[in-house]
Formats: structure tokens, sequence, C-alpha cells
């Protein structure tokens, strides 16, 4: 299988004394990565750190094989993110938000955008403003502008934050059918069990800045009767350490 993220002994700690420790993960093509955790966890600390928002104070990531440290454009090159919040032009219509983020991307023509706009289910507002847009929504815009280029890799924080029933249901058959059919990585954070339950092909749980264990759904749901029993076990066995 094509190892498409290595993350090495990955640790940042903040003044407050909070952030990640020695964080060791290996993602693989078309997996579809759940990073489980509560608020306050590390998930977006390590996101910010696998786009190169943030430096690490030791260990290193590689995406595609290119390190985000040492060849941080070749790393990024086929990678499509939103970390925390899908950020938008109020004042352009959503078909002219995707028209601006087209421009950091080659061969990006009108199409494309009605394509992405029709695969979140926003073609028919694709007139609108975001400002009239709910929050899952602006939210299912913010995914459709990190399609635009079909990245190979994208990393998601909290994607479905906000969203309706439909809106979950409509993004998660997205994410299911680039992985299964074009072979796309996905890299999710999400505080919400459940989503990650019906999401994600395989699991991490990042508790008080540490990965305290990695599995396939299958072979958890395999041996406890849902994802929430799951994580429950391993975070009170993980502090009787």
């Amino acid at each position: 299988m094509e190892k498409v993220i290595e993350i090495s002994n990955l640790c940042k700690t903040y003044k407050n004394g909070r952030g990640i420790d020695n964080i060791n993960l290996d993602i693989y093509k078309g997996d579809i990565f759940g990073f489980l955790g509560p608020n306050g966890a590390g998930k977006t600390t390590a996101m910010k750190i696998m786009t190169g928002l943030i430096k690490p104070d030791r260990g290193n990531v590689k995406i595609l094989g290119y390190s985000i440290l040492t060849e941080f454009e070749k790393a990024m090159y086929d990678v499509g993110c939103i970390i925390e919040t899908a950020e938008t032009y109020p004042y352009l219509t959503a078909f002219e938000n995707l028209k601006q983020f087209s421009r950091y991307y080659e061969g990006i023509n009108a199409g494309r955008i009605e394509e992405v706009l029709e695969i979140v289910g926003l073609l028919k507002y694709k007139d609108e403003k975001p400002t009239r847009f709910s929050l899952g929504m602006k939210q299912r815009l913010g995914i459709a502008s990190v399609l635009l280029s079909k990245p190979k890799v994208v990393i998601l924080d909290e994607p479905l934050n906000g969203m309706d029933v439909e809106g979950m249901i409509n993004v998660r058959n997205i994410i299911k059918n680039l992985a299964e059919n074009e072979g796309t990585t996905f890299f999710i954070s999400s505080h919400l069990i459940h989503d990650i339950e019906l999401t994600c092909n395989k699991v991490g749980i990042l508790y008080n800045g540490k990965v305290i264990n990695v599995d396939n759904t299958k072979n958890i749901l395999n041996n406890y009767a849902s994802l929430e029993n799951y994580f429950v076990s391993e975070v009170e066995r993980n502090d009787k350490f």
C-alpha cells in the first residue's frame, strides 16, 4: 500500500504546557482517517503543523514523500485543506468565491466550478452570497473550494460542524466516493464520535496531546458495540497510567 502521510515523532508545546507529544501516524492511499479527540486534545495543532501554519518543536511530516519542513511546496502541491473555519468573501457570490479561489490553480474553468458546486449540493445557490448561507452551507462552500484542484490529499478540521443532517450525509457521501473511486486520501479531525464512525475506515484517538491508539473502524466495531464505547474504554485505560 502507498504511504501518503507519514507523521514522525511530532511534538509541539505551548507556554501553557498544552500541545502534542510524540505523535506517530502512517496514512495510506484511499484512507479516510479520523482523528478523534475532545476539544483541546491537540487535533488542530497537529493539523496546523501538517499544513505549514505552525512549526513543530520536534519531528516531521511527509506528504506524498515530501517533508513539510524542507520541501513544503512539493509536499502541499496536491493537498487541499480547511483548518478551523472555511473562510469566504461575503461580498461575492458562491460562484465568484470559487472563481477567486481558482486563481491559485491552473486549468480551473467555469465548468469545474459548477461541477464542485453540484458535488456539495450548492449549484442552485451559485448566485447567492455567503452572508445568506447557514453555517453548514458555508462549510460546504469551503469544501467545494478544497475540491477545485482535484487534490490527492484532503485535510479537514471539524468539517461537519454546524451542518444539518442532509448536509452531513451529503458531505459524508462525497468523502467516501472520492476515497473509493479516485483514491483520494482524507485526514479528518472531529470530536463528534458518531460522525467519525460513519465516515472513516481508520481511527486514531488523541487524548491529552498523545495518540493513545489507532485501529481500523471495522476491527473496532467487531469488538465494541460502538466507537463511543471504544473511545471511553481507551481513555479510561490510558488514565490509569
